[in-house]
């Protein structure tokens, strides 16, 4: 049986052709992946330990392997150059421009990428939006990835734009329900979109959920505790508290006003009763929104998709997260194509351009 080996200094190799020459790379570097591309339209979330970089370099890696790719190497000359166009080949948001950028940048710097379209735009089925010039084995080394980061992130970013846009007054929100290793590339998508971010992880916000009231022996212990664990370490940061009864509302709202609590959201969980017409009941939602009556922020958690955002934002929620924005996506249709006639001529036949 074949085993996957990952040595103590994370080291997988990297091929890329430059001229005639094999180049190695790591993925332990972890330098400034130099975010500062002019397509960057809306800047990635802030982490404080996430390396992009070694993102893109593993990407690269887990598809080059050991030898790079042997289709080129068979059948392309290295120092043939090539045009390929991006193609969309359905409706929706497009993201994932400026990621692309750093994509090419790190098989190949002397890659030229021009796009008529930015982060964040609307495009159509069939319209080509940008094109990548250079070398033509480094382009096709470099195709599948950027495509894969594109085409989600894409997906992403035209579901929250759908789902942002009807959640209005209320402001739209993702979770950590996120990729494994793409949390700050889903994020980001979900920033294109027009939604907005709520906590990256474990270590920026405190939120107090139903296995931790638990422990703690209820909602209150559990408050009380965080906020004496962060007057001990000194630590001022959002702390939301979850909610899953209106006796939890009135609980958590005796006790903040009688005592200084650091508590600055309230999440109000499975407050969205299903119908069986396909409705839903948002009665409660709202009474609970009332008894809050501003002196919190609060966020709709439960229940939520593109039938019923609209009827959750008209009942005066600050915000309302989706865990479906990244652990569900359906990834936006992209091509990238070097005969582009005859990709349209395909795309036509099957209906798909």
């Amino acid at each position: 049986m074949s085993r996957i080996i990952f040595s103590s200094s994370s080291t997988l190799p990297l091929l890329y052709s430059t001229s005639r020459r094999v180049v190695k790379m790591s993925v332990a570097q972890t330098i400034n992946p130099g975010l500062s591309f002019r397509s960057m339209v809306v800047k990635p979330p802030s982490h404080p330990t996430y390396d992009m970089k070694g993102v893109i370099k593993l990407a690269l890696a887990e598809d080059a392997g050991d030898r790079g790719d042997v289709t080129c190497l068979a059948t392309i000359p290295f120092d043939m150059e090539v045009e390929a166009h991006f193609l969309a080949k359905e409706d929706g948001i497009v993201a994932g421009i400026s990621l692309a950028e750093m994509i090419f940048h790190e098989v190949d710097p002397s890659l030229k990428v021009e796009w008529s379209q930015k982060d964040g735009d609307y495009v159509q089925k069939g319209l080509q939006f940008g094109k990548v010039s250079g070398q033509a084995h480094n382009i096709v080394v470099a195709e599948r990835v950027v495509l894969n980061f594109m085409q989600r992130m894409s997906g992403i970013a035209t579901l929250t734009k759908t789902m942002a846009d009807a959640a209005r007054p209320a402001c739209i929100l993702e979770t950590r329900k996120t990729a494994p290793g793409l949390r700050l590339v889903d994020k980001w998508a979900v920033l294109i979109g027009g939604g907005r971010n709520h906590r990256m992880g474990l270590f920026d916000m405190v939120m107090i959920k139903d296995n931790h009231i638990s422990i703690a022996g209820g909602i209150i212990n559990a408050i009380k505790s965080v906020d004496q664990y962060l007057e001990q370490q000194n630590l001022q940061m959002e702390v939301e508290v979850e909610t899953r009864t209106l006796e939890e509302v009135d609980e958590v709202l005796r006790y903040t006003s009688q005592t200084k609590s650091s508590l600055t959201r309230i999440m109000l969980d499975n407050m969205v009763i299903p119908l069986p017409n396909g409705d839903v009941d948002v009665s409660m939602l709202k009474d609970a929104v009332e008894m809050i009556n501003g002196r919190f922020e609060t966020e709709a958690s439960g229940n939520v998709t593109l039938e019923t955002v609209h009827k959750i934002g008209q009942t005066g929620v600050t915000y309302i997260s989706s865990g479906a924005l990244t652990h569900s996506v359906k990834a936006l249709d992209i091509s990238l194509k070097i005969d582009t006639e005859l990709a349209l001529q395909v795309g036509r036949r099957t209906k798909r351009a």
